[in-house]
This record gives C-alpha cells, sequence and structure tokens, in this order.
C-alpha cells in the first residue's frame, strides 16, 4: 500500500519544473541498455499486428450493413461495442490487477490469440445481434494488448521513454487503419479482410511469446490488492492526466471511425460515382489514419524536448482547430480535403503517448500498469459518447457538420491538464 507522500519518494516523480523541460539525461542516469531499440521494434511490430482486429469490422461497415440492412446508428454500434467490450476488459484487468500481477509476455499473447479467434468469429455471425457479441468480445480481449505493450516499452526506457511510447502507440494506429488497406485491395471483401486481421494478431502474439523479454528497469510485480485501483485514483496528479485524456478520447476514436463516411460524403457532395470511389475512400482512409503514426514518433521526440504537459496542450490545440474547420474543407477538391484530414490525423494522435507517459511519471512503479490500465478503461469509456454522437448530427445537419463538435474534447482535456502543469 502507498500513500501520495510515499509516491514521491518511491517513483521518478520529479519537480514539474522538470516535467515541463522534458526528461533530460543526467550524470547520475544508468545507462541505457544498447538492445533497447531492438525490442522496441519488436513491441512496435507486435502492436502493430496485434491492433489490426479493432476495425476489422469498420472497413467493411458498408457490406455489413447492407447484409443485414443496418441504419447509421446501427453501423455505428460495430464500432461502440467494440470501445465497450474494450471498457469491460480494461476495468476487470484493472480491478484484478492482471497488468501488475501476470507477466506481460504470457498476458499480452494469450489476450492477441483470443481476440484474434474472436474477430474471426464474425465471419460465422448468422445476424446482426452475434456480430455484435464477437465484436465486444474482441474488444474485451483487446484490453490484453494495448495497455500492456506501453508497460512493456517503459521498461527498457528509463530516458527517452515519451519516444518510446510514442513509437508504441504510432504502430498501434497503422494497425488500426490497415484492415482499409486491406479492404482496398482488389477483389477483398469482408472475408479477407477480417481473416487477415486476425491472421496479423496470431502473428502478435508468436513474436512476443518467442522474442520478447523484460528489459534492465522493470516495474515491481505485487500481490493481488483489491483497493489498488482507488489508491490509484487518490493521487492527484493522476487524475489530472486522466482528465487531459479524457478530452484526448472524446475526439480521437469518432474522429477515426467516421472518417470513411465524411470521406464518402464529400467526394458524393463534389460529384463523384458512389461505386467507382469506393476503393479510392478505403484507400484515403488508410493513408490518412496510419498518417497518425508520424505524430505520434514526432511527438514523442518533441514531448522529451519541450515537456509533456507543453506539448499535450498545443497538440489538442491543433486537433480541435482542424475539427472546427472541417466544414469549410468537404466537397472541395482532394488536394484541399486532405491536405487538413492528414494534418488533423497527425494531431489528434500526437499526443496520446504522453499521456501514458506522464502516468508512468506519476504513479507509484508497482501500480503503473494498472494505472495505464485504468485510465484507457475510462478514456474509451467516454469515446462510445462521441461515436453515437457523430452519425446523429450528421442525421441532422449533414455531414460537412458532423465534425466541429469534437473540439469540445481537446477544450475539456486542455482545461484539465493544464492543472498539472501549475
Amino acid at each position: 500500500m502507498w500513500t501520495g507522500a510515499a509516491t514521491r519518494d518511491a517513483v521518478d516523480c520529479r519537480p514539474m519544473h522538470a516535467l515541463e523541460q522534458g526528461a533530460r539525461p543526467t550524470p547520475e542516469t544508468v545507462a541505457e541498455d544498447p538492445r533497447r531499440w531492438r525490442m522496441l521494434a519488436l513491441i512496435a511490430l507486435a502492436e502493430l499486428l496485434g491492433m489490426s482486429v479493432w476495425f476489422a469490422a469498420n472497413a467493411v461497415a458498408p457490406q455489413l450493413a447492407t447484409r443485414w440492412t443496418l441504419s447509421s446508428s446501427e453501423t455505428g454500434w460495430l464500432s461502440t461495442v467494440v470501445q465497450l467490450g474494450f471498457v469491460a476488459g480494461t476495468a476487470l484487468a484493472a480491478v484484478l490487477n492482471l497488468a501488475d500481477v501476470v507477466p506481460a509476455r504470457s498476458y499480452f499473447s494469450a489476450s492477441a490469440v483470443a481476440a484474434a479467434a474472436a474477430n474471426a468469429l464474425l465471419l460465422a455471425a448468422p445476424d446482426y445481434r452475434s456480430a455484435l457479441v464477437c465484436r465486444a468480445l474482441t474488444g474485451v480481449f483487446l484490453a490484453g494488448v494495448y495497455p500492456p505493450a506501453m508497460k512493456m516499452a517503459a521498461t527498457w526506457f528509463r530516458e527517452r521513454r515519451g519516444l518510446a511510447i510514442g513509437v508504441v502507440v504510432g504502430a498501434l494506429t497503422i494497425g488500426k487503419a490497415l484492415p482499409y488497406l486491406v479492404h482496398a485491395l482488389p477483389g477483398a471483401g469482408v472475408t479477407q479482410v477480417v481473416l487477415a486481421a486476425s491472421s496479423a494478431a496470431v502473428v502478435a502474439a508468436l513474436v512476443v511469446a518467442v522474442f520478447y523479454a523484460d528489459g534492465p528497469a522493470p516495474f515491481p510485480r505485487r500481490p493481488f490488492d483489491l483497493a489498488l485501483v482507488g489508491t490509484v485514483l487518490c493521487e492527484q496528479r493522476f487524475r489530472q492526466v486522466l482528465g487531459g485524456y479524457a478530452g484526448h478520447m472524446l475526439e480521437l476514436y469518432a474522429c477515426w471511425i467516421w472518417i470513411p463516411s465524411f470521406l464518402a460524403a464529400s467526394a458524393l457532395a463534389a460529384g463523384a460515382d458512389p461505386a467507382s470511389s469506393a476503393s479510392w475512400v478505403a484507400l484515403v482512409s488508410f493513408v490518412v489514419i496510419a498518417a497518425g503514426a508520424v505524430g505520434c514518433v514526432l511527438g514523442g521526440e518533441l514531448a522529451d524536448r519541450v515537456g509533456y504537459v507543453r506539448f499535450v496542450v498545443v497538440a489538442m490545440a491543433i486537433s480541435g482547430g482542424c475539427a472546427l474547420l472541417t466544414p469549410l474543407v468537404f466537397g472541395q477538391s482532394p488536394a484541399v480535403l486532405l491536405t487538413l484530414l492528414l494534418v488533423w490525423s497527425v494531431a489528434v494522435i500526437a499526443d496520446s503517448a504522453q499521456f501514458s507517459t506522464l502516468v508512468t511519471r506519476v504513479v507509484a512503479p508497482h501500480a503503473i500498469g494498472t494505472a495505464l490500465t485504468l485510465q484507457t478503461s475510462i478514456g474509451f469509456l467516454l469515446t462510445s459518447v462521441t461515436i453515437q454522437l457523430v452519425p446523429v448530427i450528421a442525421g441532422w445537419l449533414g455531414w460537412r457538420f458532423a465534425f466541429p463538435v469534437l473540439a469540445l474534447g481537446p477544450a475539456l482535456g486542455i482545461a484539465a491538464i493544464r492543472r498539472l502543469r501549475a
């Protein structure tokens, strides 16, 4: 058991002015293991492949909507139940302290295989309700793929941890976009997209099971403690980071999930033929979402230099501004449209890893796995609100005006995280 006062002694919680200046090496810094970059590449590859099942149904949502005669709201639930399943999985993992009790290699590998199986069951779903169950289970098992990977990377990096976790989140971003790339290939339908994603997740499990090992700075394992979640929530600085992350998540997934629909509606408004533009929409959706990986890596590098809090404030301000500008580019030329969407994609995810990095800095080492899991659980719960809200607004006002409401998330996030800076 630990308290807020004990936390300052037990964890690398430098004064906030040090966080603002970034994590700079000092003469007392222990030398970093030279194997860390190779291991980071392995973790990133596993995360890219493992998270590909997340958007497998989104990439083929139009075909599934046609198969089961779904409305826009019902199609949105194919995404929302994954988020809710992930919330349930992370909440259970947080309460049971799984990320701090179970070895990361075993936890990640077993979860990736289970997620692959749940995703593949979508092909056997006889109806819409069965498909929702499959998608929800996929989200439950992904709770053991995303948060543990961030902790795994942190064990290899004392310094430049922001960059390391940024690389992991960047890989996750490309992985989530991967089904759109598969769908853009000639002849790739529901079966090909779903099986490709499940196969990738199985490969991710094998990569971690065979090649991964904890780094030279492992976080201490501890016995199960039911009160650990409450103890983490009692840490004021964790709650401030959580507030910023919550605002970030209110924007992120609604942006990712509905960009294909926004692109399709924009192309239609510009006079394009819906049938001939389908492959273009899938390919551009992949490019736009995957471009966020650039923001993750650059964000990690910049945040380590200028300070985590300062960086996330700037990133959220840019992403919120892009959301407000989307009506101006709707129906415009591809060059104008893609320029704004690419900037938005880079900014909307650039700060994500830094919220996780801040958690590793303000929470006691033995509770970091639980804290990261708790943070993602609450954040992903909030995503279900805006995922369902965007198509409702699109139904009222049209897709041109569907995204500006998302700017509210960054505004709330900035208000919360600035308290930590102060």
